[in-house]
């Protein structure tokens, strides 16, 4: 018998594992996200699915540690002066937008008939965004250091925290709820108070000490032990307290954000987070009660079209007020307008103290899971009927009539590099860029950076490219970096153009364009890497030198091989680095470069796409 039950539940572990390997790499396939596959596999093992699984509350309850070390791994990120420097944003429009939506989704269940804590309960869940949606779509699109995705996450941060009271309230409005004296409110707030104070006195005067201790003992595993310790311990202490076990998480990664451990509990907790967020999507996508949504398809859908409309117009409205640009406020509107994983918790709260049955509970929990399906698919749709970004040029001055001895086209950090030996001799040199934001930064900092698009041939004569010395191309994108040098060599031929290219196959491409000069943007530097290495492993100053000049020149004899033959650059492992093959000569004496590994490694041919 022992032996059947423990082939069961391997069974179940199997399972699990698999839905998540076949359904998230399918959806990340079709850019739906690796929360939607999670989501989706569970929905099929589950009681409503192939009926793997008959109890996914338990596989919940056990999943939620995923989102209490998904909430830590946020706190190590989130140091105190980070905190404080956002606090306008976090308590300003945080709460301002949490407090709009939260009104107007309560309007909505009261007009369709449902007593206030009901209606109440129902919209403050769905007014708490889904972290881990929101935070990957930031991620996936480089937003995660923009003012732009700075603001969502400031939102993000105030909704985790309001869970919080948000539970406290629904404890509150219970049956017998408000019935509580005085003195009983008060010892449960001094006792959450309280919870919060051992935490920070832990947290600031014992944690570093005791992972010092730890880091001494040299035993990885018990390192680890101690930073799930940490995390479980924490969000164990702030339960106790009735408190949100991802608060205490929360403010265990803030408080260890400054430690010098931050990076090894970071290493130690992600691989837990990662499969345990991925199991508590699993059990969400178990939970969808497709019964009890089929008996009611007209309601779920309903609710879900006027809870995202209408949360995704109160976000709008907030973000206007606030002064933001309408593209920023309708994105943000749109990114934002789901449901998110703190409202099951919210929601199992209700169900427990009795202001929701069981069948509001799975109704409320199916609107949820599909505004969270619905969201990428609605930021497909934004980016198809939204044009391009708009820049406002206020404050800006455009390109027209420099006169500068060198022109150049892009000032980020490649161009903001490249000008300073020109700055330094006093040479005049006119900046162009397309990027508002850098125009004005730049500005803080003593540059003055004109607008301009530099594929456009109007703009290059009013920057002065005609009249130029030399025009430097400094922008990031291959392709755009190639139309420049066309546009200059076609209209400007005797101009010397030197150009950024990214890659080797940009780096061939601008020189069948004719520029000047191109040095790819990442080449020399990781010569004088290597250089460097070869002295740090023993070999002499003058040795290491000739050996980097060797490779200088095989490289560019192979770019010269590729140009001349037609071959497109590789897309392996080295973006387009990877050599073709060409002759390789020994080293004239030993030890003078490359042994015969590393001779092989340059000529192992590049698999042309």
């Amino acid at each position: 018998m022992a032996t059947e039950a423990a082939g069961s539940d391997l069974v179940h572990v199997v399972a699990l594992l698999a839905a998540g390997v076949v359904a998230v790499p399918i959806f990340k396939r079709l850019g739906l996200g690796s929360i939607l596959g999670y989501l989706a596999a569970g929905l099929v093992i589950g009681p409503f699915g192939l009926g793997l699984f008959s109890d996914p509350e338990a596989i919940l309850h056990v999943a939620e540690l995923g989102v209490v070390m998904f909430l830590f791994i946020i706190g190590l990120e989130m140091e105190p002066s980070r905190l404080w420097g956002m606090r306008r944003e976090i308590f300003g429009l945080g709460m301002l937008q949490v407090g709009v939506c939260a009104l107007l989704l309560t309007c909505i269940g009261l007009a369709t008939g449902f007593p206030v804590a009901v209606s109440f309960v129902a919209a403050a869940g769905f007014v708490l965004t889904s972290t881990a949606i929101v935070m990957q779509l930031l991620e996936e699109r480089g937003d995660m250091a923009s003012p732009k995705g700075q603001r969502m996450i400031s939102i993000l941060l105030l909704e985790d925290l309001a869970i919080v009271p948000l539970l406290a309230l629904v404890a509150f409005l219970a049956p017998g709820g408000a019935d509580m004296s005085w003195a009983e409110r008060l010892i449960d707030v001094g006792i959450g108070l309280a919870s919060i104070a051992g935490l920070v006195l832990a947290g600031r005067y014992l944690l570093n000490p005791l992972f010092r201790i730890l880091a001494e003992s040299r035993a990885r595993e018990v390192m680890t032990a101690a930073a799930l310790l940490v995390v479980l311990g924490s969000a164990l202490a702030m339960e106790l307290g009735g408190l949100s076990m991802a608060m205490g998480a929360f403010l265990a990664g803030v408080l260890l954000s400054e430690s010098t451990f931050r990076h090894q509990l970071e290493a130690d907790i992600e691989p837990f987070r990662g499969v345990l967020l991925g199991l508590f999507f699993l059990a969400v996508g178990m939970s969808l009660d497709l019964t009890v949504v089929w008996a009611n398809w007209m309601t779920v859908a309903a609710y879900v079209v006027a809870y995202m409309v209408v949360k995704g117009l109160g976000i709008y409205l907030v973000a206007r007020f606030l002064k933001s640009g309408h593209r920023e406020a309708l994105e943000r509107a749109v990114v934002m307008a789901q449901g998110g994983e703190f409202a099951f918790v919210l929601y199992s709260s209700a169900l427990a103290v009795g202001i929701i049955d069981g069948q509001a509970n799975a109704m409320l929990t199916a609107i949820i899971i599909i505004s969270m399906v619905l969201t990428p698919l609605a930021i497909v749709v934004l980016r198809r009927i939204t044009p391009a970004d708009e820049q406002t040029l206020e404050g800006v001055d455009v390109a027209d009539g420099l006169t500068g001895s060198v022109l150049v086209i892009g000032f980020g950090r490649f161009g903001q590099i490249a000008s300073q030996p020109l700055l330094l001799r006093g040479i005049d040199v006119s900046i162009i860029d397309n990027d508002v934001e850098m125009i004005h930064a730049a500005a803080d900092f003593g540059f003055k950076v004109y607008y301009g698009d530099g594929t456009r041939l109007d703009i290059l004569r009013a920057a002065g490219a005609g009249k130029a010395r030399a025009v430097l191309i400094c922008v990031d994108k291959a392709e755009v970096s190639v139309r420049i040098a066309e546009q200059m060599k076609a209209e400007f031929p005797l101009v010397p153009v030197l150009a950024r290219a990214y890659d080797r196959g940009n780096a061939m491409a601008l020189i069948r364009a004719g520029v000047d000069y191109q040095m790819r943007e990442t080449f020399e530097s990781a010569l004088l890497f290597g250089e460097s290495t070869l002295r740090h492993l023993g070999a002499e100053e003058e040795e290491a030198a000739e050996v980097i000049a060797d490779v200088r020149r095989r490289d560019a004899e192979r770019l010269e091989l590729q140009i001349a033959g037609g071959i497109k650059a590789g897309r392996g492992l080295m973006k387009g680095n990877m050599p073709v093959p060409t002759p390789l000569t020994q080293p004239k004496r030993p030890g003078q470069a490359l042994n015969e590994e590393a001779a092989i490694v340059l000529g192992k041919p590049a698999t042309a796409k």
